[in-house]
């Protein structure tokens, strides 16, 4: 089922996953605040992350760099002189504009990498380009525009107390690597992993989370011989690949995009990026993962005049890594995981919204029901759930016909929701209804922590 972006922002508020920042006030354009499931949720896909790239291998450390550094980092990295969009404005309705954006909309050019003079000469050429807002053709040159947030550090506003919201997290990895090296006995190949905000000044933001001016990023420098990089990133792209398989993304929604020669990124050998066929733009970046060669530390070796290079102790030589980065970012993949989980199906001529997360990625990962609100059904269905609140975020409903409740559940994600009825003061059992197959089946109560561990788990 192909599911509409307006539906999936409407479920996303009426749940509690995600409502737009400063509602009250009229809100602010491309900011969002993450409600009572949707901050559990993002939780979790952060978790995941963690727990794949850093937890479950050895060859992979931890990091959190500050959000404000040094403004000779972003000299180095070339986010002052390059990171820029071109930037256009319609004289007849005000608006601004992405030029490649409005060319690109309304022609069959590519204007990726085009210089603001050939963009201005395409604009007021080609008459098929028209202002989106009016139809206007009268538009400004087209300019660079740097897309790092500015900011002032002490008490006076000069030239001298410049600083930036950082753009990326990756620098604050690359300008701690011989910290790193020092003090965690690590040796090529290994990674430094960070999930973080970052700030971007975006032009054109929209597309719900997809594009915010304000995100977080995932995103892990694997630091690795020269000579082995091209080998690291196949392996990288595997794995990440992987990893979207294993929390239950449909394969048929993921395909993995090469970035061509002529357009990668000046400090890339090769980019290959994840794409997932979003409902509002088809096929877009999830993740990218990228062979950033030496560039990086090279760079900031030459700012800082620090040298960033590893000692190859059983060789007897130095020599500056190679760099394999994934990157991601937990909003985006977020709404994948939302859109891809989102169904409506009819079921015995009643029809029913369900979210089929993965329960690792599930906001809630239980619901415990008492049939009854009166004692002793509803004195032991709380004692089991004030026993396994604990351990996940477990939800007690008592409001309502069990069917109704069963719906609650199903349209928040929860995989799994747990009975007391009136056989449970004989049997001593409860039982665990599936949220996809709505197959129930009888537990002992003293059994149901390890139960639903190990449904969850799985």
């Amino acid at each position: 089922m192909s599911v509409s972006m307006e539906k999936i922002v409407s479920f996303c508020k009426r749940r509690g996953f995600i409502f737009q920042s400063s509602e009250i006030y009229g809100g602010i354009r491309s900011s969002y605040d993450y409600g009572p499931l949707g901050v559990e949720m993002k939780k979790n896909v952060k978790d995941e992350w963690w727990r794949n790239t850093v937890h479950m291998r050895d060859d992979v450390v931890g990091l959190d760099a500050a959000i404000i550094m040094h403004p000779r980092v972003w000299e180095a990295s070339g986010h002052i002189g390059t990171f820029n969009d071109m930037l256009v404005e319609s004289r007849t309705s005000g608006k601004r504009y992405r030029a490649d954006h409005l060319i690109e909309g309304a022609t069959d050019i590519d204007a990726e990498g085009l210089s603001a003079e050939e963009m201005t000469k395409i604009i007021r050429e080609d008459e098929r380009i028209k202002d989106p807002a009016d139809g206007g053709r009268d538009f400004t040159e087209v300019r660079p525009f740097n897309l790092m947030f500015e900011t002032y550090t002490g008490p006076v506003k000069s030239e001298e107390n410049v600083a930036y919201l950082r753009p990326e997290t990756a620098q604050g990895i690359f300008t701690n690597f011989k910290n790193v090296l020092d003090t965690s006995r690590v040796k090529v190949p290994f990674g430094i992993a960070q999930i973080g905000k970052s700030f971007r000044n975006e032009i054109t933001p929209g597309n719900f989370i997809f594009r915010t001016r304000e995100f977080e990023q995932m995103e892990m420098e694997f630091f690795v011989e020269p000579g082995t990089d091209e080998e690291w990133h196949e392996y990288w792209l595997e794995e990440r690949w992987k990893w979207y398989l294993s929390l239950g993304i449909n394969p048929e929604n993921l395909r993995r995009y090469e970035h061509p020669k002529e357009k990668l990124s000046h400090y890339s050998k090769r980019t290959v990026d994840v794409e997932y066929n979003f409902p509002f733009a088809g096929w877009s970046e999830l993740e990218g993962i990228a062979n950033r060669t030496d560039y990086d530390l090279k760079r900031h070796t030459e700012f800082s005049g620090q040298r960033l290079e590893y000692f190859d102790q059983p060789n007897n030589r130095s020599y500056v890594p190679y760099t394999i980065e994934p990157a991601g970012g937990p909003d985006r993949m977020m709404l994948a995981f939302l859109v891809d989980a989102y169904t409506e199906e009819e079921i015995e001529g009643e029809s029913r919204t369900v979210l089929k997360l993965h329960p690792r990625l599930a906001p809630i990962k239980a619901a415990v029901f008492p049939l009854s609100k009166k004692a002793p059904v509803s004195t032991v269905a709380r004692e089991l759930y004030d026993d396994l609140k604990g351990d996940y975020r477990i939800a007690y409903d008592d409001g309502g016909s069990i069917g109704r409740r069963y719906r609650r559940q199903d349209e928040a994600g929860t995989p799994f929701c747990v009975t007391v009825d009136f056989e449970t003061m004989d049997d001593k059992k409860v039982t665990i209804r599936d949220r996809d197959t709505m197959k129930q089946e009888r537990v002992p109560i003293e059994a149901v922590r390890e139960r639903l561990k190990s449904l969850i788990s799985g």
